[in-house]
């Protein structure tokens, strides 16, 4: 495993991280029918390198952005029992980098910030059929906690 340096993003990385979005997106579009076609975003990435309430990370070998991931403070439903919570997303690793531990790094500099905040409830979503992904998260300590359901109804249904 080559050695790798997490840091905060800032504005002059758009570039790559904007790359890392879209290859984020064409990733899940097989676990997601709903996704739009054509070109979109999925983040105000510019915005959430401001945003005193987001902490976004990138992972660098030998110059090169490697891995994103971003936190983003979050209101809890107003049932639960905390008030606020850490999101966190955007996590893409360059195919060549995976299994190395890097998003492991991003995720534990995140909870780090996020325990920081105070916010020791944190949370993340993935597709239930991205059996890697859901490992990787696994193997950092998250575990499942709901599933999102849905269904299509057509009007051949009717």
């Amino acid at each position: 495993m080559k050695n790798f340096l997490i840091r905060q993003a800032v504005e002059s990385d758009l570039k790559t991280l904007l790359q890392f979005e879209q290859a984020l997106i064409e990733a899940e579009r097989p676990f997601d029918p709903t996704i739009r076609k054509g070109s979109l975003h999925y983040y105000d990435l510019k915005e959430f390198i401001v945003n005193k309430d987001a902490e976004v990370l990138v992972a660098v070998v030998d110059g090169q952005i490697v891995s994103s991931g971003y936190g983003i403070a979050k209101a809890a439903r107003p049932y639960l029992d905390h008030k606020e919570y850490a999101y966190l997303g955007f996590m893409y690793t360059l195919p060549e980098y995976r299994g190395q531990g890097i998003n492991g790094k991003i995720i534990e500099t995140l909870t780090t910030w996020a325990r920081g905040r105070g916010l020791e409830e944190v949370r993340l979503t993935v597709y239930d059929d991205n059996a890697p992904a859901i490992a990787a998260y696994e193997k950092v300590g998250f575990k499942k906690h709901i599933i999102e359901m849905r269904i299509l109804q057509t009007s051949q249904d009717s």
